[in-house]
């Protein structure tokens, strides 16, 4: 059974830094793509970034430079370092990954992120 765990969320001030981690369990992701989406209150669900079984990362445009993907394949989590955080992220951060030879996408229950001023 597959299963995603995220944390490491919490109330961080303008600026700040944190780093959220999604535990898998029931499946593999050094050899799938992991993507980081986040949904603010009364915002739809908005993908911030993917890591792909080489290593290769991308972000969408209002994070560059300030996240950082990275996937630590002997614990099977990977991790989306925050840094200079804004009011705008502010937000439910999700992890999701669909395994191989399967059409489903697996979500974790989400960590939730507030940047206070």
């Amino acid at each position: 059974q597959v299963q995603l765990v995220e944390s490491g969320g919490g109330l961080v001030q303008l600026g700040g830094s944190l780093r959220l981690s999604c535990a898998a369990s029931g499946i593999i992701f050094s050899i799938i793509d992991v993507d980081w989406y986040r949904q603010a209150p009364g915002k739809e669900r908005e993908w911030v970034s993917s890591i792909g079984p080489g290593g290769s990362t991308s972000y969408v445009d209002s994070v560059k430079g300030r996240f950082t993907i990275s996937r630590d394949n002997a614990k099977n989590t990977v991790y989306l370092q925050m840094n200079s955080l804004k009011l705008e992220d502010t937000a439910v951060y999700y992890c999701s990954a669909q395994p191989l030879a399967s059409s489903k996408t697996y979500w974790g229950q989400g960590t939730q992120v507030t940047v206070s001023s």
